[in-house]
């Protein structure tokens, strides 16, 4: 038989159309080199309005006090805390993209791995923002900082969660940071190499730090990438798991529980996934990139889905469960009552997370749902909206009922500040990544170059002919043989 079968002819191609590898560049690296759309500039436009209301909530939120926003003695984290955890839930789908499956060597990783991992980046820093504002006296930030200072022993308090995120998650950010840029190199080099005008050419060359290509300049760049895949993998783990004794570790009902690190990882590559589904679907359209950002990319992406979501539904029973099987009159008030009963305050709120979050994902057990576009597009809002009502539900139902009747607050509802700061991210987040598909290559092109003749189509159909023409010579052979 041939020695040129490297893949399944079974699996379909990560790469679709007749592409040479300057096609490939071609196809890529122009629209860095057009001028934006008008869809690019309304896009970009919106997301810079975001971005100033959300400058403006911050402002009132530091001039004035945690007061504009409405907590009250029982709230004390409200929608802040909510849309830090799922900011940083979000980053996790980029880094297990990237570091993860390449160390399993996944092919189809190729074609989704730089926007994934641009979009942690994004994420992680929205989501940092939180805690940061949420101090009020912001100004005493660098208290979080582990030195001793001059005005007497004070020291950060190492037993608190909190300031475990602080490490967890600075610590998460660098190496996202490292793993995407020097993934770029290569990138930016061809970039550089294509450039017209001396500014580009300058900018981008200093972007590529001397890139040239050579045989040293790949195998440092394999063996940097494999070191920083395996730094990120047990980071993928360890920020979210972090991020859950924010409550594990206290002692409040509904959050002094201990399937809050493994649940709390696979609800965050659940939302992730479903965030890098939203953008990618977006951005093949816009930038004309079906060919490299395949059914087969999004099929295979809707196949975590359903697998992290249906982790997460077995989640919600295990808490139930352990809830009643503890029998604890607090725990089983926390669980049952405020949030299990439809007929609570925000039993609703309850039902709508468990209805986006384990009902709706189950479609995807169906190919033909998993393959279509314009249902993946509308499964990736919803899962993402029922994953922030998970983390509203764990905050503000666990803590709005104390155990004393007379410290019930009343219902919790945000100000127009809090939602500002909310809408404020998504400006920041969208700004970052609007820039990022002007400026940098979407696609790893280096990467996809690299499986174009295992995986591309036509080189699959070419492969595929071979082992028709190997396999009929060899039954003639045989036949032959035997005669």
């Amino acid at each position: 038989m041939s020695l040129l079968k490297y893949e399944s002819q079974q699996r379909e191609p990560l790469v679709d159309g007749n592409k040479d590898y300057h096609q490939v560049t071609e196809d890529i690296i122009s629209p860095i080199e057009m001028k934006p759309s008008k869809l690019w500039y309304i896009g970009f436009y919106i997301s810079v309005a975001l971005l100033m209301f959300g400058v403006y909530s911050i402002y009132r939120e530091v001039t004035y006090g945690i007061g504009q926003w409405n907590l009250n003695k029982t709230i004390g984290w409200g929608w802040d805390i909510t849309n830090f955890v799922w900011w940083v839930g979000i980053g996790h789908a980029g880094t297990l993209i990237s570091a993860i499956l390449l160390l399993f060597r996944q092919g189809w990783r190729t074609g989704v791995n730089r926007a994934a991992e641009a979009m942690t980046i994004f994420a992680v820093i929205c989501a940092g923002q939180f805690p940061i504002w949420h101090m009020g006296r912001v100004w005493m930030a660098f208290f979080v900082l582990p030195y001793p200072n001059t005005r007497g022993p004070l020291w950060v308090n190492f037993n608190s969660p909190l300031l475990w995120d602080v490490f967890a998650i600075s610590t998460y950010f660098t190496v996202s940071l490292l793993f995407w840029y020097s993934g770029l190199l290569p990138d930016f080099a061809t970039v550089r190499d294509r450039a017209k005008t001396k500014f580009r050419k300058m900018m981008y060359g200093m972007a590529a730090f001397g890139w040239t290509g050579s045989t040293k300049h790949w195998q440092r760049h394999e063996s940097l990438s494999l070191v920083l895949a395996g730094l990120s993998t047990p980071l993928v783990l360890s920020v979210h798991t972090i991020v859950s004794f924010d409550f594990a570790t206290s002692v409040v009902p509904g959050w002094h529980t201990t399937i809050f690190p493994p649940y709390f990882v696979a609800g965050a590559i659940f939302s992730g996934f479903a965030m890098v589904q939203t953008l990618l679907i977006i951005v093949r359209k816009v930038l004309n990139l079906q060919d490299y950002i395949t059914i087969g990319h999004i099929e295979a992406m809707n196949k975590v889905i359903v697998l992290t979501g249906s982790i997460v539904g077995i989640a919600y029973l295990t808490e139930l469960f352990i809830a009643w099987y503890g029998q604890n009159p607090y725990e089983l008030a926390a669980f049952f009552e405020n949030r299990g009963n439809i007929f609570s305050p925000y039993g609703w709120s309850y039902y709508l997370m468990m209805f986006c979050n384990v009902v709706s994902p189950q479609l995807f057990w169906s190919k033909k749902l998993r393959r279509n576009i314009t249902v993946t597009f509308f499964m990736s809002i919803i899962v993402n909206i029922g994953m922030w009502y998970e983390r509203f539900v764990i905050i503000v139902t666990s803590v709005y009922r104390d155990f004393l009747p007379s410290s019930w607050s009343t219902y919790y509802s945000p100000s127009i500040y809090e939602i500002g700061f909310y809408l404020g991210t998504f400006g920041l987040f969208f700004t970052c990544f609007f820039l990022f598909a002007k400026y940098f290559p979407v696609i790893a092109v280096a990467e996809i170059k690299s499986i174009l003749k295992t995986s591309g189509e036509n080189y699959k159909v070419k492969m595929s002919d071979i082992e028709k023409a190997d396999a009929e010579k060899f039954y003639i052979e045989e036949v032959e043989h035997a005669h």
